[in-house]
């Protein structure tokens, strides 16, 4: 409450939420919503029901900046069936088509190997990707095809850690917007006998890891909303920069590729800008707290 007896800002910053399986994104953000009692939150990085792990949540003024979280690689702990494909590519999906298993570890290493890189990956039909308006999933319960566009994505890591017959444990780390699920599916296919997602954990997210995080409805005390761009580019204002930054106003470049935080000269961010020509642009101006 602030002195004049009105309610004072509320919270603002990110927070890192261990999310359990079995409730999606949404219901995680309803949680920290009421654990907090404020409206202004949102997530980065949508985490299927089945899985779990590391969510980033912005609240306040934070929820402005999740948007640049988006490209940052994601590291996972999973596992997957051989010989089994289900309708969603996971646990929670309807099987579809079973077949024997008879590849070698060598065979999945290399499977799994030839992920790594830059490749086209489509969304898969049960994913929450619009089409025209209408979310995947919502077309294929109904039973219709709805197909989204392949997009770049990148995998970086992609290892088997352990095998138990036709149940495979891995490691892998990849760019924003890679389906795990997908990549299980590709390696099924690879091997000539299907296989399907059955657990996984997102345990980092760029700089932030699971092991820092919290319950949704015990979330704690968010961390600084700077930190939600520390991996751009920093540029330092003049005072009189800082002030027209603050009315989002074009300034002269920093030339630096791609977006950047700028800052006052007590170190406060202002927002982020991207240069475009001769001119740098607003992106995202702050509200004073």
């Amino acid at each position: 409450m602030s002195a004049d007896g009105r309610p004072g800002p509320g919270p603002d910053g990110l927070l890192l939420i261990d999310k359990p399986g079995g409730i999606t994104s949404h219901d995680a953000v309803a949680a920290v919503r009421r654990a907090l009692q404020t409206r202004k939150v949102g997530h980065a990085g949508t985490l299927d029901p089945m899985a779990t792990g590391l969510l980033v949540i912005g609240v306040g003024r934070a929820t402005r900046l999740l948007r640049f979280l988006g490209e940052l690689s994601k590291d996972y702990e999973g596992s997957m069936r051989l010989g089994v494909e289900t309708t969603t590519l996971d646990a929670d999906g309807e099987t579809v088509q079973t077949a024997p298993v008879d590849a070698d570890d060598g065979q999945i290493r290399a499977a799994m190997a030839a992920k790594i890189g830059a490749s086209a990956q489509r969304p898969p039909a049960f994913s929450a990707v619009k089409v025209d308006g209408r979310k995947l999933y919502d077309a294929a319960r109904k039973g219709e095809h709805l197909e989204a566009p392949a997009r770049i994505v990148r995998v970086d890591r992609f290892e088997l850690v352990g095998r138990d017959g036709s149940d495979l444990s891995f490691v892998c780390s990849v760019s924003g917007g890679t389906y795990v699920r997908v990549l299980a599916a590709d390696v099924g296919a690879a091997l000539g006998c299907g296989a399907h997602l059955t657990a996984l954990r997102r345990t980092a997210i760029g700089p932030f890891t699971v092991a820092a995080a919290t319950p949704p409805d015990d979330p704690g005390e968010p961390l600084p909303l700077e930190r939600a761009v520390a991996h751009l580019p920093r540029f330092d204002l003049e005072h009189e920069e800082a002030i027209a930054a603050g009315h989002g106003r074009i300034l002269a470049p920093a030339t630096i590729e791609g977006p950047y935080g700028v800052y006052d000269p007590e170190g406060r961010l202002i927002g982020v800008y991207r240069d475009d020509g001769a001119k740098a642009r607003p992106l995202v101006i702050l509200a004073p707290r």
